[in-house]
């Protein structure tokens, strides 16, 4: 993992974005099964440490500050949709019906996901800007609970995703997915 420590939240919040997109990138063009789970392990690491940081850390802070509160909550809808589809790579594997579609639907998601918090003027991203947060302290509590989560995984694997728009609030998941 680099060094964030001269990254203020959103800067954080969008190398993690680069690098899932290298990621699904990669994934894309590998032909090997034992390539493409190992890819989609990182990316799902990845993506549930994301969704965590945000959901805990930076959409609470954005939370009654932003101009558009709409955006937030549709962030986290985004999120649990993504979630879905992790948990259903999670329990799987290459071989699987549907396993390369849905990653590909996945990244489809993530993309658009990541465009709305990026646009330039009205987008998350932008309004949290605009809205005066303290971004080097959120980049720290950020840096702070991803160092955690990424332990976590490592010791106990990826945790069953966990929902706030949706009814049952968690995804159901065979088994921890071990962590890379």
């Amino acid at each position: 993992m680099p060094a964030h420590s001269d990254m203020d939240a959103v800067a954080l919040l969008k190398a993690d974005h680069r690098a899932v997109e290298d990621l699904f990138d990669k994934f894309e063009s590998a032909r090997s099964t034992s390539v493409k789970q190992k890819l989609v392990q990182q990316i799902c690491t990845e993506l549930m440490v994301h969704t965590m940081i945000e959901e805990e850390i930076f959409y609470p802070a954005c939370t009654g500050k932003i101009e558009d509160e709409d955006l937030v909550q549709e962030a986290y809808v985004e999120h649990d949709g993504a979630k879905v589809l992790i948990a259903e790579l999670v329990a799987g594997a290459p071989g699987d019906a549907f396993y390369d579609a849905k990653v590909m639907v996945l990244s489809e998601m993530i993309k658009h996901h990541v465009k709305e918090e990026e646009k330039r003027s009205e987008g998350l991203f932008a309004e949290a800007r605009e809205a005066g947060l303290d971004m080097d302290a959120l980049a720290e509590r950020l840096m702070a609970r991803k160092k955690q989560l990424l332990a976590e995984i490592k010791d106990s694997g990826i945790p069953a995703p966990q929902t706030r728009s949706f009814h049952g609030h968690e995804i159901e998941q065979s088994a921890p997915m071990p962590a890379a």
